[in-house]
Formats: structure tokens, C-alpha cells, sequence
């Protein structure tokens, strides 16, 4: 037979209607037919996107006060149910995802996925530690049966780039951490970002840009931005991706207004899913002049 596991998100207050309604059912069955793995990176990306729009629906659709309900197919043998007893399921993720700490990012539900679809690497700043690398490393030389893409997830209003934000703009606020070495070093590793950030703003922009009304908070999402691609471009030299074939690296950055994951493109109008990484100098300059120049920046710097 099947059971099912229900998340019901707490009840929200609505003039229209107090019974905002939102559920997530993770169904194990062993009679249905399953998700086989995606086929290559392409179809792996495209499979995260749908989850992820598909959470986001969910949600968008309990704010209008109806009803929304979510059903995530698990095979049971993903979580050692087999039929009539119990044993260790084989790991088989087809996907890995470096992302940011913070507790307001779960991963596999807002990709619309369960156990043993993501094998998930997890640090403030979504950063590329010793610990990442070789949790990375693992997945690639000991899961590439079944590992087709790697995914750097950063996400809004990131505290860790925020940080590293304030220090770039009051650099006498780095007194407070020079005792705090592991903190320290993670802002040392932000900062490049943000001072690039803060040059393309200023390319695109001008010079009066840092007195718009809006230009921390654009700073911050734009050195988000920057940060999960240039992770996503390094990893695959770090990882020896190009002797690898069928695995790619992907990026994007998940905004919690939206609940959606977002990414500058340029041959995309609709920028909302994950992007490929950077594969050279040149689109990585094509990425910051984009990013610098699109709607959303612009209304960020206007401080709405």
C-alpha cells in the first residue's frame, strides 16, 4: 500500500477568508510509477525549475485564499522500505546543491523534492570551505551514477553577504570581528564580491549611484548575485568538471518575497529559474553588466 506524510503550514490571518490553507504531502507508494532520474544536466535543471515553480504556485495560490495542495511522489525503497522489511537504500541524488545555512531556505521543498533526490551541502554564504569541497568531491567521484548537475543556491537578503556589505560600506565596523577568526574569514572571502558589485553599479550607473536611497539593499542582492555565480564558475576547475562529461553547474539564487529561484540570462525575458555558471571571463562581464541593468536593481535602487 501507500501512506502519506502531510505538512500543513500554519494558519495565516486573511480579511478575505481565516482559512488560508496550505499542504504539502509526501506520498510513498509502492505501486506508483516514479520519477526515473533525469537524463542529463539539461533535464535535471529542468526538473529542479518545475519543482520549485510548482512550491511557489503552491504557496501564490493559499495567499489568494483557496485551497492549495502539493503532492510529492517518494519511492519507498529511497527510504529502506522495501517490501516486507526494512534495509539501507542505495544513494542515488540527482542533484547536488551548495547552499546558504539559513533556516528560511529548505532546500528540497522548495524544489518539490524528496529523500534521496539531492545530496545538499550546506554553509553560511553558501561559500566553497574545505568542508564543501570535499562533500562536493565525494558526490562526484562516489554518485556519479546518478549525479547529473551541481547547484550553488544563494538566497535574498543573505546575512552573511549583507555582513560583508556593511563592513565595504563602514569599514571600521571590521574591528568588531577581528577576534572572531572563522567570521573573519568568511567576510574576507565576501568582500571581493562586493567590491565588484559595487564597481559594476558604479559602471552602469555613475558615481552617485552609492547616494540612491535604495543602493545597500542593491548592493546586497547584487553581491548575492555575484557571489553564487563566481562559486559556480570555480567549481568546475575545483572539481575537474571538464573531464567529467554529464555533469554540469548550474546557479541561481532563491528570493524569499517570490519563493522563487532567479538568475540573469541573457537569452531568457523570464529570468526566474536556474542559470549555467559562467564558463569564461566573458560572460561573466556579459552576467555583471545584466545584472547591473535589469528592472530589479533599478526598483532597488529606487528603495521599493
Amino acid at each position: 500500500g501507500d501512506f502519506s506524510m502531510v505538512s500543513k503550514l500554519p494558519e495565516i490571518p486573511s480579511p478575505e477568508d481565516p482559512t488560508w490553507l496550505a499542504e504539502v504531502t509526501y506520498r510513498f507508494a509502492f505501486d506508483a510509477a516514479h520519477r526515473p532520474l533525469p537524463s542529463d544536466a539539461n533535464a535535471a535543471r529542468i526538473r529542479l525549475d518545475g519543482g520549485n515553480r510548482a512550491f511557489a504556485a503552491l504557496l501564490d495560490r493559499a495567499a489568494l485564499s483557496k485551497p492549495a495542495r502539493l503532492s510529492i511522489d517518494v519511492d519507498p525503497h529511497d527510504v529502506g522500505l522495501l517490501h516486507g522489511h526494512s534495509a539501507a537504500p542505495k544513494q542515488q541524488p540527482f542533484a547536488a546543491v551548495v547552499g546558504c545555512a539559513d533556516a528560511r531556505v529548505p532546500v528540497e521543498l522548495i524544489f518539490s523534492e524528496g529523500p534521496n533526490d539531492l545530496f545538499v551541502v550546506r554553509a553560511a554564504g553558501n561559500g566553497l570551505g574545505d568542508d564543501v569541497m570535499g562533500s562536493l568531491s565525494y558526490a562526484v567521484d562516489h554518485l556519479k551514477d546518478s549525479l547529473r548537475t551541481i547547484v550553488v543556491l544563494g538566497h535574498s537578503r543573505c546575512g552573511a553577504v549583507s555582513a560583508a556589505v556593511d563592513i565595504h560600506l563602514e569599514p571600521a565596523k571590521y574591528m568588531k570581528i577581528m577576534t572572531q577568526k572563522d567570521l573573519r574569514q568568511m567576510v574576507d572571502r565576501t568582500l571581493v564580491v562586493v567590491q565588484l558589485g559595487a564597481t559594476w553599479l558604479e559602471r552602469v550607473h555613475g558615481a552617485e549611484v552609492i547616494r540612491q536611497p535604495g543602493y545597500r539593499a542593491t548592493l546586497v542582492e547584487v553581491a548575492i548575485v555575484l557571489n553564487a555565480a563566481l562559486t559556480a564558475y570555480g567549481m568546475r576547475p575545483g572539481l575537474n568538471l571538464g573531464a567529467r562529461e554529464g555533469i554540469d553547474v548550474v546557479y541561481g539564487v532563491y528570493l524569499l518575497e517570490e519563493r522563487l529561484v532567479w538568475a540573469p540570462r541573457p537569452e531568457a525575458s523570464d529570468w526566474f529559474g536556474l542559470a549555467p555558471a559562467p564558463h569564461d571571463k566573458n560572460e561573466f562581464v556579459t552576467l555583471c553588466d545584466l545584472l547591473a541593468s535589469c528592472e530589479r536593481v533599478q526598483t532597488l535602487l529606487d528603495g521599493h
